[in-house]
């Protein structure tokens, strides 16, 4: 028994001996899912495989060293988003283990991204063990090319986040859209607002027929302020799907609601391949420009019109890169389109939120845009055949703050497409521990099943959004939509900034801790109104936060006095 050990022993060693002698086989052929759709994403159709020679650019999002320092460091403005020693390592090996030149590869993103320059379909299908196509958009007629899922080799699943563009199906869609006609109540006379503005009086609620600029500013408190630190407060609006201003029709509205005919109003930042043509402008760069300026005059503003370039690179992505790599960042920013959560995949979703912390950190205050679909769009049925309230993102990312919709005055009131809801993706942040709960506790079991009640609640705050008069190919329009309330919010933001900075002080950063603390005494509540959707009544607005319109509107000399 003893001598028959020894013999199995020896053959155990000799063998493994053996095994040592030859070269360790790399692990990158061990692949696994690292995400898939069941099916194409609803609205989007397959028109093949790309031509012979089509390129793309990879972006391989690296997990951090320490997952949670960037959000520490957000609340603390810190920077911390390294990957872990090893993954650059392990992610280089694969790399050149599938032929990708290293000249090809670059650091971007604060250091948590490769960039693979003009990888080949077919390359990008070997190395991801994916299938490229070519998709379009049935409604849009947008073509991208993704992939419905992709993978991995097991030894990465710990060290790669994400790689965009795969699977993530998404197409902004701008929150603007035409004035409705609100017949509801009885009218009963004519005024005139404070402001000087005409207004309708309807069961005793004073409607705004045209919120122009002279009542936004009266309304929310800033007609008295003149910007002071010009030289060094911006405020930044990012125009997605290459959508471009008229400087024309700035110049026009500007001369009638400003009284100014003497700006520049703003400048064009051109990212991949984005336009500038004054010939062809768009509605929605038209109104979210000229609403910032409106409020912020006269503040530097910049518009970023952004491209796809020839291989449909992801809107967010490509902008997010190009602006965390610039030396200046405007103070404030404001994006006006959104993307429903639902076609977002979750990992992509923590991608991008995580360059919008790297943002926040950076001192930059983001607001976005909470979408004009109340509670969702249609019926809201899953792929489950169930029924599931649709938030959108990057409203749901919790280091952005989300603008709803408002209307009327004496008291605002919700406006009825105000977006809202609770994230799929993402759990409910600190800074709301306190008013979401109270909210839920109101609402009690209604809606059960239907949204996730531990998820991040948006919006944070609204602004008006209905009857926005805007100049549009020398004409005057009226636009309604969450687009406006977002430029909107952002020019009073951006004012807050200009007297902390002409002051001596920091701006703001990122807002909502503030908001949700000291910063909520400078807020109007909203409590009338509420956000159908999904041929459901929707949320309603209550006392405190709820999920219409937030904390509620701003009141810029009130949230001045927060900040002294």
């Amino acid at each position: 028994m003893h001598y028959h050990c020894i013999a199995v022993l020896s053959v155990i060693v000799t063998d493994l001996l053996a095994s040592l002698a030859k070269p360790l086989s790399p692990p990158w052929d061990n692949m696994h899912i690292k995400h898939s759709w069941n099916a194409v994403p609803t609205n989007w159709v397959s028109l093949g495989r790309p031509p012979s020679g089509a390129t793309i650019d990879l972006y391989i999002a690296l997990k951090p060293n320490r997952e949670d320092a960037l959000i520490d460091a957000l609340y603390e403005v810190a920077d911390l988003v390294a990957p872990r020693p090893e993954t650059l390592e392990l992610v280089n090996s694969w790399l050149e283990y599938h032929g990708i030149s290293s000249s090809s590869v670059s650091m971007t993103h604060g250091g948590n991204t490769l960039k693979l320059k003009g990888v080949s379909v077919i390359q990008a299908n070997t190395l991801l063990g994916a299938s490229y196509q070519v998709y379009r958009h049935v409604e849009w007629g947008e073509t991208i090319v993704r992939t419905v899922g992709y993978s991995l080799p097991r030894a990465l699943h710990l060290h790669v986040l994400t790689v965009v563009p795969t699977t993530s199906f998404v197409s902004p869609r701008t929150q603007w859209q035409t004035p409705r006609n609100d017949s509801s109540g009885e009218t009963v006379g004519l005024a005139k607002s404070a402001s000087g503005e005409p207004v309708t009086i309807l069961s005793g609620r004073a409607k705004v027929d045209f919120a122009t600029p002279s009542f936004l500013r009266w309304l929310y408190d800033t007609e008295a302020y003149r910007p002071n630190a010009m030289d060094k407060n911006v405020l930044g609006v990012v125009g997605l799907k290459g959508d471009t201003p008229s400087p024309a029709d700035m110049e026009a509205f500007m001369r009638k609601y400003r009284d100014a005919d003497d700006a520049t109003y703003y400048k064009v930042v051109k990212i991949n391949g984005g336009g500038n043509d004054p010939t062809h402008p768009h509605e929605e760069a038209n109104l979210d420009i000229q609403y910032a300026e409106a409020m912020a005059y006269p503040t530097p503003h910049i518009f970023y019109s952004l491209g796809r370039g020839p291989s449909r690179d992801d809107w967010l992505v490509i902008w997010l890169e190009y602006i965390l790599d610039q030396r200046d960042i405007p103070q404030t920013i404001s994006i006006s389109y959104t993307y429903k959560e639902r076609w977002t995949p979750r990992e992509y979703a923590f991608y991008v939120c995580n360059m919008f912390a790297m943002l926040g950190s950076l001192g930059v205050s983001i607001l976005v845009s909470s979408g004009n679909d109340g509670i969702g769009q249609g019926t809201c049925m899953n792929k489950d055949g169930m029924v599931r309230f649709i938030p959108t993102f990057p409203a749901t990312c919790p280091w952005v703050t989300v603008v709803g919709g408002t209307t009327d005055y004496e008291p605002e009131a919700a406006a009825v497409f105000s977006g809202g809801g609770f994230s799929d993706h993402f759990e409910r942040p600190l800074y709301q521990r306190r008013s979401v709960p109270t909210f839920l506790e109101d609402l009690g079991s209604r809606y059960q099943g239907l949204y996730n009640p531990s998820g991040r609640g948006i919006p944070d705050i609204a602004a008006q959004s209905i009857s926005l008069p805007i100049f549009f190919n020398g004409q005057e329009q009226r636009e309604t939509g969450t687009s406006g309330a977002t430029p909107i919010a952002a020019g009073i933001i951006s004012l807050l900034n200009d007297w902390l900075i002409s002051t001596g002080r920091y701006p703001l950063g990122f807002l909502n801790p503030w908001l949700y603390g000291k910063g909520l005494a400078g807020l109007n509540d909203i409590t009338e109104g509420s956000n159908p959707g999904c041929g459901m009544d929707g949320f309603s607005a209550i006392a405190g936060w709820d999920p219409v319109t937030g904390l509620g509107t701003p009141n810029f000399r009130r949230m001045m006095g927060q900040l002294v």
